[in-house]
């Protein structure tokens, strides 16, 4: 049978062995019995000792002792000399790492020994963080956090990844609400919000808390999109300082919960296929007995509602938004991937949009290209009416270019720089036989009141020398001026 061993107070120097030997610790039951056989039954030690298969010693002290045994730690090590230094470095420098710690006193033993030595110590110095009981009322608040669930999702186009889910828990009724997200890019958190406000819980509690989320805002300030969200809901952020986990300790043990009981055994084909999972788990969870309220967060939830504040008639401002010029290869880059637009309108002004699930453009008020959005990266997505149209406006580019004759711009006629200068070329035909084969100057004064020389060859084509072979007389050879 095993026993636990335990020493009496004043048997600390005794080793623990096999009960027939001496030097046997006792157990609290082996105590009580010796102390009953010797003032009930009146049996001297020898025969205690020899009964029970103990050490006489062991008997006398148990005999002696008045109170029972119990355990005691000795401490292994003495108090050492650099205990001091240390003390005072850590009462100094709180958050100073116990390697540095050893270096600064230059220890020389065990680095194990003295990081644990060193985090007894930190307590003694440690500030003291006290945390409150937190009661909330109806309607209050929703505390909301990312959880990024430890699966590999296909996202298509033969990538995958491990991307966010936005919990959002009303914070007196425990109903859980949750919603996967591309990105954590304060677009889609904002979109995320509405779907989860919208669609699952159907009203606005007074306030929502965040972490230092860097999509919401950090340090107090909001990102740029968030005020506007929350203004149109009549709502507000609220952002919890660093080092304040009990805050939203809510929302932290929800996304413990559905990392224990609704990820395992399941599989997901896509970001759409995880949503409907999680979205036919949540009644069943919400149907669940919430020990630390007393009740179904299904039937707490119709207080809380009534509590909030009503949806708003017009949707807040959400998604990606942006107005650029449409180049020549008609692709515009949305959140990592580039979409197609009508071709016909290269070179306006286009007005972006992207929710979770569709981009589009516009311009002039005109829809000009719809697509699903890609959760993958780095994609190229084309509808095949915009490479069609592109297609047939490159086509007709290209046959208004060829139609016209590419030497037609540079043929002018030469009589326009006659009459430019005031100079008649015409020759009858005698005077142009005679003086075929001559040459003329001609003095001509320019606009600037320069002269330019311009040097005039008549040179005879061959139908011209036969019949100035056969002529009678060769004509003259002077030159002529002509006009």
């Amino acid at each position: 049978m095993c026993r636990r061993s335990l020493k009496l107070g004043h048997w600390r120097s005794l080793k623990i062995g096999h009960p027939t030997k001496i030097g046997w610790v006792i157990t609290v039951q082996d105590w009580a019995q010796i102390r009953y056989l010797h003032g009930g039954e009146g049996l001297s030690v020898r025969a205690i000792a020899a009964r029970l298969g103990l050490s006489r010693d062991t008997v006398a002290r148990a005999v002696r002792s008045s109170s029972a045994p119990k355990y005691s730690r000795v401490s292994a090590r003495r108090r050492s000399p650099f205990e001091p230094h240390v003390r005072q470095l850590v009462a100094e420098f709180p958050p100073m790492p116990a390697s540095v710690l050893a270096e600064r006193v230059g220890w020389p033993g065990s680095q194990s020994w003295f990081r644990k030595r060193v985090a007894r110590l930190r307590v003694e110095y440690a500030p003291k963080d006290p945390a409150d009981r937190l009661t909330h009322r109806p309607g209050d608040q929703a505390q909301c956090d990312l959880w990024f669930p430890p699966v590999v999702v296909p996202l298509g186009h033969g990538q995958t990844g491990s991307l966010p889910v936005l919990v959002m828990v009303a914070s007196f009724s425990r109903f859980i609400t949750g919603w996967m997200l591309p990105s954590r890019q304060t677009p889609d958190l904002l979109a995320g919000l509405w779907s989860l406000l919208g669609g699952q819980l159907q009203a606005v509690p007074r306030r929502l808390v965040w972490d230092n989320e860097a999509g919401i805002g950090r340090r107090g300030r909001l990102a740029a999109g968030v005020a506007a969200f929350t203004g149109a809901l009549a709502t507000r952020i609220v952002q919890l300082p660093p080092h304040d986990p009990e805050s939203k300790g809510i929302v932290e043990r929800v996304n413990g919960f559905l990392e224990t009981s609704f990820l395992p055994g399941r599989r997901f084909a896509s970001p759409t296929d995880f949503n409907e999972q999680l979205g036919d788990w949540l009644p069943r969870a919400n149907s669940r007995r919430v020990r630390s309220i007393g009740a179904r967060p299904v039937d707490l939830i119709g207080h809380d509602r009534a509590a909030m504040s009503p949806l708003p008639p017009i949707p807040p401002p959400i998604g990606f938004t942006t107005r650029v010029r449409l180049p020549r290869d008609y692709y515009l880059r949305v959140l990592g991937n580039d979409y197609s637009v009508d071709p016909a309108v290269i070179g306006r002004m286009v007005d972006l949009y992207a929710d979770l699930d569709t981009v589009n453009a516009r311009c002039d008020g005109v829809l000009v290209a719809s697509h699903r959005r890609s959760w993958a990266r780095r994609q190229t997505i084309a509808d095949p009416t915009h490479v069609a149209t592109a297609a047939r406006l490159r086509a007709d580019y290209q046959r208004s270019r060829a139609g016209v004759d590419a030497h037609s711009v540079l043929v002018r006629d030469l009589a326009d720089y006659d009459a430019r200068f005031g100079i008649d070329f015409t020759l009858s035909p005698r005077t142009a036989l005679e003086g075929a084969g001559s040459r003329a100057s001609l003095d001509l004064p320019d606009a600037d009141g320069p002269v330019t020389t311009m040097v005039l060859t008549l040179t005879p084509s061959p139908a011209q020398r036969a019949q100035r072979t056969a002529g009678s007389g060769s004509p003259p050879r002077s030159a002529r001026h002509v006009g």
